[in-house]
């Protein structure tokens, strides 16, 4: 049995890979995305990730489409009290920014697509800068005192902007972040290593890495030469043009071979060692791709194997 991990100080405890809900409606249909949410939690998982914007970026979508396919299988199986749901707040088409009024409008419309009374991880998707923390964490904590959000966390946040709404949140008492969901991985370090990092580790906080993958570059099917068929191939791909991308490969390489697991699972075990990390995310859009993300649970890499990444991937 895979150990869950502790959501930095809450309650919660999550297993070491979230499931990434953005190719729900997008990607994945319904029957499809039923299959993998499936296979998720008949693995042990129980951390499932979405945002109310996703997937308004595909045509004929409105936004949402996540949230309700993720709504209609927990009311399907019955099964809500087993999985810590994550959504997020601040992008959707009908619900923008972070003004109190409407962080209070989108929940509510994320629990009628959810079709759940509470929210166990609600995040600010992207900062807001002109809107003061205090009429940010303020909204927050009503939905926590009113029962629809049980915890709080930022994601897409300055170290400068997440510290004053920390110390706003301990001086007034109120609901405190106890995540952040930052873009972090092997090629794409500086986007959360320093200050942010740091910040999160003496205020207790989880981090849940987003674009854990690299749009699928560290799953090593991006190779010098090779068509790869999917959605963010051309994101993917730029990393093969780098020195460090292709450094990152050949260590990733070494280290799957001496595991005999998938190179995904791997770059993924790296990340879940990092100070901080509780759960990456990553998607999958079929039962097939799964286990190579399962497999972060079952893998803990040596001092050296860490060093040997570490190395590779500065």
């Amino acid at each position: 049995m895979t150990t869950l991990r502790k959501l930095g100080t809450s309650d919660l405890e999550v297993f070491p890979l979230a499931l990434g809900g953005n190719v729900f409606g997008w990607t994945a249909d319904q029957d499809r995305s039923f299959a993998v949410l499936d296979a998720y939690t008949a693995a042990g998982g129980n951390f499932v990730d979405t945002a109310d914007v996703y997937s308004a970026w595909v045509d004929g979508n409105q936004g949402g489409e996540s949230e309700t396919i993720l709504g209609a299988w927990l009311e399907a199986r019955g099964n809500r009290s087993d999985v810590v749901v994550a959504t997020k707040v601040s992008q959707h088409p009908d619900f923008q920014g972070l003004s109190a009024a409407n962080i209070k409008a989108a929940a509510d419309a994320s629990l009628r697509r959810l079709r759940t009374d509470y929210i166990d991880l609600y995040y600010t998707h992207f900062d807001q800068p002109d809107v003061p923390v205090e009429e940010i964490i303020g909204a927050l904590d009503e939905l926590v005192k009113a029962g629809k959000v049980r915890h709080i966390a930022a994601s897409n946040i300055t170290a400068e902007r997440l510290r004053a709404s920390l110390q706003f949140s301990d001086r007034e008492g109120l609901a405190r972040y106890v995540a952040l969901q930052p873009h972090y991985n092997l090629v794409s370090r500086d986007t959360y290593e320093g200050e942010l990092q740091d910040l999160a580790e003496r205020a207790g906080l989880a981090a849940v890495p987003y674009y854990a993958l690299a749009s699928g570059f560290l799953t090593g099917k991006y190779r010098p030469g090779t068509e790869v068929e999917s959605a963010r191939a051309s994101g993917a791909a730029k990393h093969l043009e780098t020195e460090r991308g292709r450094r990152v490969l050949d260590a990733l390489d070494e280290v799957a071979e001496a595991h005999d697991v998938p190179v995904a699972t791997a770059a993924l075990a790296w990340l879940a060692a990092q100070p901080t990390v509780a759960a990456p995310i990553a998607s999958a859009r079929t039962v097939e791709q799964l286990p190579a993300l399962l497999g972060v649970g079952e893998l803990t890499l040596s001092e050296s194997e860490i060093g040997r990444l570490t190395r590779a991937s500065a």
